[in-house]
């Protein structure tokens, strides 16, 4: 089974907020955050798929996740880049 690791971005009164986590099932994860039912943080707003990395483990998917939800400076290139070619 492949893992992902991904961030998503939301855009509120011109502030954007990103959120990282980890999935085996991309598509269902972001319908749950979209529908308030997933990570209670995303929770009452529309979350945009940004980045996403394939990973063969579910335990290298959680260190990468980690690795990036650490890594501001990483975080904030990705946002940078995805809004700069929006």
């Amino acid at each position: 089974m492949k893992y992902f690791v991904y961030l998503i971005i939301s855009t509120h009164k011109n502030k954007t907020t990103s959120y990282v986590g980890y999935t085996s099932n991309i598509a269902n994860r972001i319908k749950l955050h979209n529908s308030s039912k997933g990570a209670k943080f995303t929770r009452g707003r529309y979350w945009k798929l940004i980045y996403k990395k394939g990973y063969a483990t579910k335990s290298i998917a959680m260190r990468n996740e980690f690795i990036l939800k650490k890594n501001y400076k990483e975080r904030l290139k990705i946002k940078k880049n995805y809004l700069n070619n929006k």
